[in-house]
């Protein structure tokens, strides 16, 4: 090799060396078709203990395994019992983890079940919550890509509708919850005719605002509030699974929308939703998520 030839293959390799690394983004091709999935008629409303909360709960399993999420303690299901209307059932959440640069976690949850059927109509839950599940199993997959300073918990919870149970199931394992800095929780973050989302718990931890106020957001508006006592009705402290974790001392941050026409209705179809406010939605949130990350690692 002459030396011409010799110095033109160390300059390429320093070039690409110094290339800038191509730059990791939200699958939002995948999200929407995760939602689409979940809110479909084949899951009859994914009510908890039914075959079709089953089927969701199979494809969330094939979700995390394809994305290389490592099981919780072992496992990727988890059952619980709790009782409603005097009945003892059976729910079971799927939790997988992304290892970080510490053992320190951030756990992010959003509930996969909904209402199933009732007077013959499938209340398909898209916003509630196939959006926050779809956007949850995103962010699971930036982070199997990008490595997170914090190890990032993904837990879709079962029978949040009637009582946070799933919810209340995860925290009642204190030894995992000492390891836990922050929740963030996802429920309803695909429909909002102004652009708005909610960042709700910097009034319990204010500490959390100004990392939340120099987040990149582009069209969607972040706002804070709901989470003051005053607000009576609309304090959304406890109205999500994040409550059950508040409860036993883990600071939250839940992102939501506020309620619209089709909550808790048959009509919260897929086709109802706003598909670029949803992916809009859930970037905002992942660039939360990154600087909160950040801040709390330094």
């Amino acid at each position: 090799m002459n030396k011409t030839t010799l110095l033109s293959l160390l300059f390429i390799g320093l070039m690409e060396c110094s290339s800038p690394q191509k730059e990791i983004t939200l699958n939002t091709d995948q999200l929407i078709a995760d939602i689409e999935y979940l809110s479909s008629d084949k899951l009859e409303g994914r009510l908890v203990g039914t075959p079709g909360s089953e089927k969701a709960r199979a494809f969330l399993v094939q979700r995390y395994e394809e994305i290389g999420a490592q099981p919780f303690k072992s496992a990727l299901e988890h059952p619980f019992t709790f009782e409603r209307r005097g009945e003892e059932l059976t729910g079971i959440n799927v939790i997988g983890s992304i290892a970080g640069k510490t053992d320190s976690v951030i756990l992010i949850t959003a509930h996969y079940d909904h209402l199933g059927i009732r007077d013959s109509l499938i209340y398909n839950g898209a916003d509630d919550n196939a959006s926050g599940t779809a956007g949850l199993l995103a962010m699971m997959d930036y982070f199997s890509k990008v490595e997170p300073n914090h190890t990032m918990v993904f837990a879709t919870l079962d029978a949040e509708e009637g009582g946070l149970n799933g919810a209340v199931a995860l925290a009642s394992d204190s030894t995992f919850l000492e390891r836990v800095v922050l929740n963030i929780n996802m429920d309803m973050i695909a429909q909002n005719e102004k652009n708005e989302l909610y960042a709700v718990g910097t009034y319990h931890f204010p500490q959390f605002k100004p990392v939340l106020e120099s987040v990149e957001t582009g069209e969607i508006s972040l706002l804070f509030g709901h989470d003051r006592p005053e607000d009576g009705n609309q304090d959304w402290t406890y109205a999500s699974d994040h409550g059950a974790f508040f409860r036993q001392g883990v600071p939250f941050i839940y992102f939501g929308v506020e309620d619209h026409e089709h909550y808790h209705r048959a009509t919260d179809e897929f086709e109802t939703i706003p598909q670029e406010f949803y992916k809009k939605s859930a970037q905002v949130i992942l660039n939360a998520v990154l600087a909160i990350d950040e801040h709390l690692f330094n």
